[in-house]
């Protein structure tokens, strides 16, 4: 079942990668899927198949790969636009709104695909959902000096926050950015995205959340079918 899961992962890397033309500044996400998608495109570079592409990557790990892989990178700062983005998500509801965050990096992330003219998703079926936060905690990016303050107004918006905690390292997860991340959980789920978003933004030491609202243009889903790996091109509802 795990070579299963990675053809999947493979397949809607590559149909994510197949939207790529030369010349396009792209923005390169984080995460398994997305690791996929920027080695295929660093195989595409090498046998001429594309060329003249600038990535703009939304992690630090992304950074290492595609300079592995020999992709011109370049900072946010550094582009006047991005062409086409692509990465995952942890959660995707039938309106395409989604929770991203389960590696940390959705401050980066979100900053990558608000400046995208086009944003694709790339997920296996099991991200779908109908309602987002029932399964996967929203991330909140925090100041140090701020986390037990946020974390009581968290609590006044009826979310149960906690810190995150690192593995294999003692002490709390750190991002890209030195801030630190609470994972929050609101009883039922989140029904109103887009005004979570806004309040949890508002919140003083509060840096960005992992509520993607009105930002995705398009979900590609891995999925098996009949014991083959297959990919399939959702349509926007609701």
């Amino acid at each position: 079942m795990a070579e299963l899961q990675d053809q999947m992962k493979q397949a809607v890397a590559a149909a994510a990668t197949e939207q790529i033309r030369s010349g396009m500044v792209v923005g390169l996400g984080s995460g398994s899927t997305a690791a996929l998608m920027i080695q295929a495109l660093g195989a595409k570079l090498r046998s001429g198949e594309l060329s003249d592409i600038v990535g703009v990557t939304t992690s630090f790990q992304g950074e290492v790969l595609a300079a592995e892989l020999g992709i011109p990178l370049q900072s946010l700062n550094a582009v006047d636009r991005i062409d086409l983005a692509i990465d995952g998500a942890d959660e995707v509801d039938p309106a395409f709104q989604l929770i991203k965050g389960g590696g940390a990096c959705h401050v980066q992330e979100k900053l990558v695909a608000v400046r995208a003219d086009r944003f694709v998703v790339v997920v296996d079926a099991s991200k779908l959902v109908d309602t987002l936060n029932l399964g996967f905690l929203l991330p909140v990016e925090v100041l140090p000096g701020a986390w037990r303050q946020v974390q009581g107004q968290l609590g006044e918006l009826g979310g149960d926050a906690q810190l995150r905690m690192a593995v294999r390292k003692a002490g709390p997860v750190v991002t890209d950015q030195g801030n630190l991340v609470l994972d929050v959980k609101f009883a039922g789920g989140i029904s109103d995205p887009a005004g979570l978003e806004l309040a949890i933004n508002n919140l003083p030491g509060v840096l960005e959340n992992g509520l993607f609202v009105n930002l995705a243009d398009q979900v590609l889903v891995g999925e098996i079918v009949d014991g083959m790996a297959g990919v399939r091109d959702l349509s926007k509802r609701g």
